[in-house]
């Protein structure tokens, strides 16, 4: 069911994800809420094919099915929320967790790092930290006759 006040879900300055491409499932959620519990459908799971979703190029989805090969079935992605107590805050809730989702698995990864040394003195300093430690044992020791 397409909204028509939002456009679509924006995860970054390039990628926004149409409204067509995002469906909606409603169930009962568990939790407190009384009586209304039992009546009401606030729980929400937003689902997406990311398999072959036309927002994102080819490297963007490349990254992102292998970013999130555990989580996806089949190449779709489900977010669930049901913290809150009403709809809306739960389709809200599980909106930007995709998002968030989304955004991270697009992240490029970080520079690999550089192999260093510790200087010589962190090395003097860990080996002090130790000596001492060790000394601070000892003294927890009875006395050796």
């Amino acid at each position: 069911m397409p909204a028509v006040h939002r456009p679509g879900l924006r995860i970054n300055a390039r990628v926004t994800i149409s409204e067509s491409e995002l469906s909606w499932r409603f169930s009962r959620s568990s939790g407190p809420g009384g009586q209304g519990v039992n009546t009401t459908s606030s729980r929400a799971e937003l689902v997406w094919d990311a398999a072959s979703s036309a927002a994102l190029s080819p490297q963007q989805r490349e990254r992102l099915l292998t970013h999130l090969s555990g989580r996806l079935v089949g190449g779709v992605l489900t977010i669930t929320a049901s913290e809150h107590r009403e709809q809306l805050r739960n389709r809200d809730a599980a909106r930007a967790r995709l998002a968030t989702v989304v955004a991270d698995a697009l992240r490029p990864p970080p520079p690999t790092r550089r192999p260093t040394k510790p200087s010589r003195g962190a090395e003097e300093r860990r080996l002090k930290a130790k000596k001492h430690r060790t000394d601070v044992k000892q003294l927890r020791r009875p006395p050796h006759d």
